[in-house]
């Protein structure tokens, strides 16, 4: 949670540096944010379809093989990463013609994203370093390095925001993550006690282990997809409605974080317990650990959403000068707010059910509530309400998301999964 609680530090200072350069300013990163999500939701899932193996086989005290997992892990998760990368250089216009941008912003936006795309090897490096430090059970490193490159960001943002405007704040990004990837991957290969590479050990690419990363990552990858081209397609909704309507949609969304990213917290040590209890042939202890951990994810954010309510106007006076701004997030953040707590519930019983290796059936749920109940709802509302139809639409689909993976959960099927 403390390592969620920096990255939401740093994602509010971006905010307000570039806000305070103007609405078109942070329209141009919010033409692309729905994106660059896609992107790295991409390197994500591909870092967790090896972390809940190795979280697995540390949980079975098969510590070699883990280390062998990892050794696999970062070749094909740089493989993957480039490949995204050239991905992402060649759709950048293109896309934001399709999204409709408008001209005014749409230089900034194409450098923004082509920075962006450009430090994905080193995201992916991150993610990855991290999920396999946290499901080996170490959680305080990846929290003061994430906390630590909230630091270098307001130091490296201060220097390039100034000078160079919206691309400095992608610029500033790429470098404190660089920074910090240089050193998580130096301390996981080198002094976790569990995964440091040890030179009397061979190393070989082990078809097993693949298929299984191609399994449980495949679905996280077409979920990732679905979510992101849905938010794509709401930001697409969105365009038309004005520079002022894609800033405020920007905001109210990185405000929200302030709520959702401790959820992502727990997530993260619902995987990690949820994976170690089942390499330890411990089902009790981990259907015990998912009810603990979901129960807790809704209640967290049911109180920091309640919070949030009442301190959004202050909130927005930091991230943005501009009051058409300010009034029009508020709005919106307030009419979404009030599906935190099925919201908390949706992503901790993802991260539970992910521990188990359970992918697919999840993946299938979250697909048919935003792409079912979002985009349907957004398209009809946003006729007659504009941006505040397209939060309801929102608010909805999140609690009808969180009823269906709380019973999934709940039923336990997912506690017979194995490798």
């Amino acid at each position: 949670m403390l390592s969620q609680i920096s990255s939401i530090i740093m994602q509010y200072i971006d905010a307000a540096m570039v806000g305070h350069l103007g609405p078109d300013a942070s329209a141009s990163i919010g033409i692309v944010s729905t994106s660059s999500w896609l992107l790295s939701g991409l390197c994500s899932a591909m870092a967790t379809s090896f972390a809940v193996q190795v979280a697995q086989l540390i949980g079975a005290s098969q510590y070699q093989k883990a280390r062998r997992t990892l050794k696999m892990a970062l070749i094909v998760s740089c493989v993957f990463s480039c490949i995204l990368l050239s991905i992402g250089v060649m759709v950048n216009q293109h896309l934001l013609y399709w999204l409709g941008c408008d001209p005014s912003i749409f230089d900034n936006a194409s450098a923004y994203f082509l920075v962006f795309t450009l430090s994905l090897p080193i995201l992916q490096m991150n993610s990855l370093c991290s999920s396999m430090l946290q499901c080996s059970g170490n959680m305080k490193v990846p929290s003061l390095l994430n906390a630590a490159m909230c630091g270098l960001d307001v130091i490296y943002n201060f220097i390039f925001i100034h000078y160079l405007g919206v691309v400095g704040a992608a610029i500033g990004a790429a470098l404190a993550q660089l920074t910090i990837c240089i050193m998580i991957l130096w301390y996981t290969t080198r002094y976790s006690p569990m995964l440091k590479f040890k030179k009397d050990e061979a190393f070989q690419f082990e078809k097993p282990t693949l298929k299984n990363a191609f399994q449980i990552g495949t679905p996280l990858a077409f979920e990732h997809i679905a979510i992101c081209g849905a938010m794509i397609m709401s930001t697409k909704i969105i365009a038309p409605l004005g520079t002022i309507a894609i800033a405020a949609h920007t905001f109210a969304i990185t405000a929200e974080s302030l709520c959702y990213m401790p959820g992502y917290g727990l997530e993260a040590a619902a995987t990690t317990l949820v994976g170690q209890c089942m390499g330890a042939k411990r089902k009790d202890l981990a259907k015990s650990f998912a009810n603990f951990t979901v129960a807790f994810g809704a209640i967290i954010m049911g109180i920091i959403a309640i919070m949030m309510f009442f301190i959004a106007p202050l909130i927005f006076q930091i991230l943005t000068p501009d009051l058409q701004t300010q009034t029009l997030a508020i709005e919106v953040l307030r009419i979404e707010l009030f599906a935190e707590p099925l919201y908390g519930v949706s992503i901790v019983a993802s991260g539970a059910l992910r521990g188990a290796g359970d992918t697919l059936i999840p993946s299938l749920l979250n697909l048919f509530s935003i792409w079912g109940v979002r985009l349907s709802l957004s398209v009809i509302l946003v006729q007659s309400m504009g941006l505040h139809g397209v939060w309801l639409a929102m608010c909805i689909e999140l609690c009808v998301r969180g009823i269906l993976l709380f019973f999934r959960q709940q039923r336990g099927q997912w506690l017979n999964k194995s490798f």
